[in-house]
Order: C-alpha cells, then sequence, then structure tokens
C-alpha cells in the first residue's frame, strides 16, 4: 500500500525544501535521504564521496530509502541520483507516489552557484553543459514519476498547492490509513 509522496529530481531543484512545506500542510512525516545519510555517518555527502566513493554512497542512501519508507506514510525527499538504483525504485514504486520536481538545467545551474553545499558530481563551479549531461542520462527515471511538476520560476507555496491538488484529484491520502 503506498502512504508516501516521493519528491524525485535533480539536485538543487527544491525537493528538500518543498516536501517540508508539504508535510507541514498536509500534517504529516518528513524525511530527506541526504539528511538521513548524514546523520547516520556523522560526514558530510561530500566528505563520503572524497573519502569512500559513489559506491559506497549509494549504498549508504539505499539504506536511507529503505529507512525513509519504513514508516507510516509521510512526504520523502529523494536524492538526486538515488534513482539510478533499481532497489531505491523498486521501494518507491511499492510505497509510493512519484513526484518528479522538474526544472531546467539552466534553473538549477543557477541554483547551485548560489549553494555553498559543493555537489560531488558536478564540482564547486558547474557549467552548464555537465549539468545537463548529467540531467538527461538521469531524466527517463525522474519522467517515469506519477506526477510531474513543473517546478520552474515556482514558489515553493505554489508547489505546494499544485501536488496537494493533484493528491486530491486523485483522492490519494498520505500517511496512516
Amino acid at each position: 500500500m503506498k502512504r508516501y509522496v516521493a519528491l524525485v529530481g535533480f539536485m538543487a531543484s527544491g525537493k528538500s525544501t518543498i516536501g517540508r512545506a508539504l508535510a507541514r500542510r498536509l500534517g504529516c512525516a518528513f524525511s530527506d535521504t541526504d539528511e538521513l545519510v548524514v546523520r547516520a555517518r556523522g560526514v558530510t555527502i561530500a566528505h563520503i564521496f572524497e573519502r569512500e566513493g559513489e559506491a559506497a554512497f549509494r549504498a549508504h542512501e539505499r539504506a536511507a530509502v529503505r529507512e525513509a519508507f519504513s514508516g507510516n506514510g509521510g512526504i520523502v525527499a529523494l536524492g538526486g541520483g538515488a534513482l539510478c538504483v533499481q532497489e531505491n525504485c523498486s521501494l518507491l514504486a511499492e510505497r509510493a507516489y512519484g513526484v518528479f520536481v522538474k526544472m531546467s538545467p539552466q534553473r538549477i545551474r543557477m541554483r547551485l552557484r548560489r549553494s555553498r553545499e559543493v555537489r560531488p558530481l558536478l564540482g564547486a563551479d558547474p557549467g552548464l553543459e555537465a549539468i545537463a549531461e548529467l540531467y538527461e542520462r538521469r531524466l527517463p527515471q525522474y519522467a517515469a514519476m506519477d506526477c510531474v511538476l513543473e517546478a520552474d520560476g515556482m514558489s515553493r507555496e505554489r508547489a505546494v498547492e499544485e501536488i496537494v491538488a493533484w493528491l486530491r484529484e486523485r483522492k490519494i491520502a498520505i500517511g496512516e490509513r
């Protein structure tokens, strides 16, 4: 039974910000898989990539995704590359309604340049070409979600309203039943 809404999409697309606001609006739990990894490991994601490599990070991420989907429902923000792992895709399909927070590579680049967080797969000053290439590789998994939220230029509040309207239209209740 699906008891979660999972927000997926490229890094810096607003999944965590929208997810927190959506959980508040719906009165349910919120989990961010990147935050779960950092809390469990006690170091940043960049540190994990640097010291252990991407494969180790993906293993930690799989554990975080399992943890995020182990409760009684709520909102989950998945890391940008979480859908590159089949186990994560299977858990999402089984337990959640997927919402793709879609943002253009150009907008993502602007957001990444304003961020203090270095994204290990793109470096400190990612170029549009590198972002677009990684985005295109991941797009098929993102686009397969139940809902596509066209988030370019959309406020957090508007994004939450769009998702709530989509849930209501389909008579989807999130959380315990």
